[in-house]
């Protein structure tokens, strides 16, 4: 396959507010217009603040959340609807690794059993051979086979979230959509779960969607980023070159407050306020209640997503094609 394995065109998810017994209905888009692609055995990020709509993209990235504009492809064809026959065969290759790994797995089933159930579920190995194909598994993410029967209030949160990592991989998917799989656990745990996800990667070939807002890891394991605000991209580029010359201002000040080992963190930008209610977005660019270098146009007019250069995409009224070049 040499096109992309799951594109996106134009997401658009929309969650109404407040449709109570007294209270008014308020449409609020979470993921406004979205557009990117990931290809075989890439691994894109997807960083921002709280409330900018990555896991509600990563949902729809898998056809777990509806579309209400827009269109998903996997392998260059239209994303079967969600709970039909097409997209539960599908689903075998594309798998999902949650946040909280205790909440993930049911605490009144053993790790075995559990890794265990994707295979009876979709099929894939007969139920006499099920438990080599287990211990397999929980070798591959460095659990021993003696742990098979325990329960998840046994395991440390470290152990835990390698049996939902087992439990993903366990159909062989194409797909990984990772939403902060890392955020509940220590640094140093943190550290082995990304090193053992960057060598699973690498030997099964599988594409990834690392959600975060830990930048630090993001830049560790993403090949892409794509930075989100208020359920819109901002901006999208190879990882090496967003760390090293970012364009947009909001780009900019996560960037900024990543420390670098050995080294003051100078120049940090701190924006002012919180992100804006989605419920009440800004006109024009909605980042540019916080913005230093916001201007009337800004206030004004929506900045559309603008190719710079190859690979490189920006939506900022600032930022122009020389901004660019400048910065390479």
């Amino acid at each position: 396959m040499t096109g992309p394995l799951i594109e996106a065109r134009g997401l658009v998810r929309t969650y109404d507010l407040g449709n109570g017994f007294l209270t008014k209905s308020v449409p609020v888009r979470a993921v406004d217009g979205i557009t990117l692609k990931v290809m075989p055995g890439e691994t894109l990020g997807i960083v921002g603040e709280s409330g900018s709509g990555k896991s509600t993209l990563g949902r729809m990235l898998l056809g777990i959340d509806p579309t209400h504009q827009g269109q998903m492809l996997y392998d260059g064809n239209p994303m079967p609807r969600f709970g039909t026959p097409e997209w539960r065969a599908l689903r075998a290759k594309m798998q999902l690794i949650f946040q909280d790994p205790l909440a993930a797995l049911d605490r009144r089933l053993t790790i075995g059993a559990q890794i265990g159930e994707p295979l009876a579920i979709h099929g894939l190995v007969p139920k006499t051979h099920r438990h080599v194909r287990v211990a397999e598994l929980m070798s591959a993410v460095g659990l021993r086979e003696d742990q098979a029967e325990r329960y998840p209030h046994e395991l440390s949160g470290g152990q835990r979230q390698r049996v939902v990592i087992a439990r993903a991989l366990a159909s062989r998917p194409k797909l990984l959509v990772c939403d902060e799989p890392v955020s509940a656990l220590d640094v140093s745990i943190q550290a082995q779960v990304i090193n053992m996800l960057r060598d699973l990667q690498r030997d099964n070939g599988i594409a990834m969607v690392f959600i975060s807002h830990d930048l630090k890891v993001v830049r560790n394991i993403a090949d892409r980023v794509a930075v989100m605000y208020l359920g819109r991209v901002v901006e999208e580029a190879s990882s090496d070159v967003i760390f090293k010359a970012p364009l947009h201002p909001y780009t900019k000040a996560l960037v900024s407050s990543v420390p670098e080992p050995g080294k003051k963190l100078k120049g940090r930008i701190i924006l002012q306020g919180e992100p804006p209610n989605p419920a009440n977005r800004p006109s024009g660019c909605a980042f540019h209640p916080r913005c230093q270098l916001a201007k009337e146009i800004c206030r004004s007019s929506v900045p559309t997503l603008q190719e710079l250069a190859p690979g490189r995409t920006a939506a900022c009224h600032m930022v122009t094609a020389a901004d660019q070049t400048a910065a390479a």
